[in-house]
């Protein structure tokens, strides 16, 4: 499975921003199997990863959040923001936890980047990005954080592709994106409706490998500063995502296509799943960390399996 222990050397002590989560609890139980000592801040709506300690604060509150940081009385050796949206929630990680931690990793996204003028493969650099929406969000708290006097506490961005993995819904196009029905509609020959018939190049990465580099940073000091590009191993259409899921679940897939500008005319706000979206990982390689190395066929079994 994805989720196996990963040996540490030392225990770190690790504060996760989020906890609960697809992404956020993925890492909270892998860096609690891994025998480091991990704290996560939620809202306190949902169950924690057992081993951590759950620190109960909304981030939105400054106050509240800024308290029960300082009331924790502790020194992290790395912390993960897996939920921060824009500028304010980066200067937000400055200004409480620059004294408290050493090394910041920030989860953002490959959709920071200009669907219209991105480059294949696409490297970490780019003339191009986003300025609003989801993406264009994500790219302002880059660069708030990119632009902030962080002290003695070291950065680190990363641009993860399509996540993957149990605990999330399948699915990576509209308009079967994180379908909860996508099972179903497979299992009883329902044609999915793909955009371009799903001819877009998509690299997934599952939960578990993102999580792997994030807690292979910290101390790496080829990483401070800077911003990296996290993909799986294989590129495949995205029709192929879909064929393997309707192989694993020993059914065939149909598809309906719809007319890719018919579909981006009248959903603008989709613009960024409409394009290709496979990554130049020598930046991460050269850095020392080990790229994703699940399968997507091997993935999505293990998606598949966690569903079932």
């Amino acid at each position: 499975m994805s989720e196996m222990p990963i040996k540490s050397a030392t225990p770190l002590n690790i504060l996760i921003l989020g906890g609960s989560g697809f992404l956020s609890g993925t890492l909270a139980r892998m860096a609690v199997a891994a025998q480091h000592r991990v704290w996560t801040v939620t809202r306190g709506q949902r169950s924690q990863a057992p081993g951590a300690t759950a620190l109960v604060a909304d981030r939105h509150n400054e106050a509240e959040f800024a308290a029960v940081i300082a009331g924790a009385n502790v020194n992290w050796d790395l912390a993960v923001d897996c939920i921060a949206f824009g500028p304010d929630d980066t200067r937000q990680d400055v200004a409480v936890l620059s004294s408290r931690v050493r090394h910041l990793v920030f989860v953002s996204t490959d959709f920071v980047y200009d669907p219209a003028r991105r480059r294949f493969p696409q490297a970490e650099e780019s003339d191009f990005y986003l300025t609003d929406g989801y993406g264009g969000l994500k790219r302002q708290a880059e660069v708030a954080l990119a632009t902030a006097k962080t002290g003695g506490m070291a950065w680190t961005v990363l641009r993860p592709c399509h996540i993957y993995g149990p605990g999330s819904q399948l699915g990576c196009l509209p308009q079967h994106g994180r379908d909860p029905k996508l099972i179903e509609r497979l299992r009883s020959g329902e044609p999915l409706r793909l955009i371009g018939g799903g001819y877009f190049l998509q690299q997934p990465v599952t939960a578990s490998d993102l999580a792997r580099v994030s807690l292979d940073i910290p101390g790496n000091a080829s990483t401070f500063g800077q911003t990296f590009c996290v993909a799986g191993p294989d590129i495949v259409e995205s029709r192929e995502y879909y064929r393997i899921i309707a192989e694993i679940l020993g059914t065939e897939l149909r598809i309906e296509e719809i007319p890719v500008d018919e579909f981006r005319n009248a959903n603008p706000q989709t613009a960024s799943f409409l394009c290709h979206r496979f990554y130049d990982l020598r930046k991460l390689q050269a850095a020392g960390i080990t790229p994703p190395q699940t399968s997507l066929r091997q993935g999505l079994r293990e998606h598949i399996a966690g569903m079932i």
